[in-house]
């Protein structure tokens, strides 16, 4: 079974934005847990999502499919 990635440069652009979690999933129109298996690595992130999440916090999208 392989590990899963944490995508801590998502959690860190969300800090340096001053957001919780919480916050962030709401302002995008997910729930809390589904933007947090998305920075713990546990799910994809569909496109649209991607950009939602990158437009929120200012970053290219295609940053989520970027090898690591």
């Amino acid at each position: 079974m392989e590990a899963t990635k944490i995508r801590e440069w998502l959690k860190e652009l969300r800090r340096k934005k001053g957001l919780q979690a919480q916050e962030a999933a709401k302002l995008i129109g997910i729930s809390v847990s589904y933007y947090c298996q998305i920075e713990n690595g546990v799910r994809d992130c569909p496109v649209h999502t991607a950009k939602k999440i990158a437009a929120l916090l200012d970053f290219d999208w295609t940053k989520f499919y970027e090898e690591e």
